[in-house]
């Protein structure tokens, strides 16, 4: 049966006595559990909460009923009296969004979503993992879209302080021109503040490929439009060092060498492989 995509959820329930805030000053922070399940690909973390809120799960021999409380390091959890493990290795996956989708979880006056698309197809090893968006791509741009298990590698790939690149070939309605886009090479002004510097190539009079090291709201778009080249159509090539390279509408598993070189995202190095 296909997961329901990640968040907007219920709101979270509040820290109760089992959350202890402070207790963890200085240490390591442990994770609470509805999200430790999740991460684990045990179960999407709207199932996990209401699992562990029915009593399902139990932590060390005891049933804890709150979702947010912290998993001491080691501990040993059941589900429905299973054992279950939270070692919770980060995947991503590369998908080929098509037009006329939403990066959203929710569909809007007949509008779909990435995840109505991607999410029927995965096989049930990964089935179980709640699936987050790394970055937004608009409703009518195509491309490489990530999706991953793991938070901390969304705000590692989408911070303008990791300066990783995404390319994209933006199709425009005006003839471009070497003088034209030479103003992008240097750093544009936009309503919310100079963009930085990108790497601009020109393909042919009305296609142009841009590289950003940043991720704001329709850059792009804005960048090409200030320098007089309206955007038609907008398609994401790479992100990083991960190159599009699946059919649109589909997806694949990247390997955690991609992960760690194509993204630059620390994994235990025991981990890295290319298979």
């Amino acid at each position: 049966m296909p997961r329901k995509p990640p968040p907007p959820r219920r709101p979270s329930p509040s820290p109760s006595k089992h959350a202890h805030p402070g207790r963890w000053e200085g240490k390591a922070k442990p994770d609470w559990l509805s999200r430790a399940l999740a991460r684990a690909g045990v179960l999407p973390q709207d199932e996990a909460e209401d699992a562990i809120q029915a009593g399902r799960v139990t932590v060390n021999g005891k049933v804890v009923k709150h979702p947010l409380a912290p998993v001491p390091p080691g501990a040993s959890l059941r589900l429905d009296g299973v054992p279950v493990s939270l070692e919770a290795p980060t995947r991503v996956l590369a998908f080929h969004k098509p037009a006329e989708l939403l990066t959203s979880t929710v569909g809007q006056h007949g509008v779909g979503t990435v995840y109505e698309v991607l999410l029927p197809q995965l096989p049930p090893e990964l089935a179980g993992f709640t699936w987050h968006a790394v970055g937004r791509l608009d409703r009518g741009t195509t491309g490489l879209l990530l999706f991953t298990n793991d938070d901390k590698l969304v705000t590692h790939v989408t911070s303008p302080e990791t300066h990783l690149t995404k390319r994209y070939v933006a199709t425009v309605f005006s003839e471009a021109d070497e003088a034209k886009v030479e103003p992008l090479r240097h750093g544009v002004q936009l309503e919310d503040g100079p963009a930085r510097p990108a790497k601009v190539r020109l393909r042919d009079a009305h296609t142009v490929e841009v590289t950003v090291t940043e991720g704001r709201n329709h850059q792009v778009k804005r960048m090409l439009g200030a320098v007089g080249l309206p955007v038609r159509a907008l398609h994401r090539e790479a992100v990083g060092g991960v190159e599009l390279d699946v059919p649109e509408g589909t997806f694949r598993l990247l390997t955690d060498t991609e992960i760690s070189e194509g993204l630059r995202f620390a994994l235990p190095s025991a981990r890295v492989t290319t298979s």
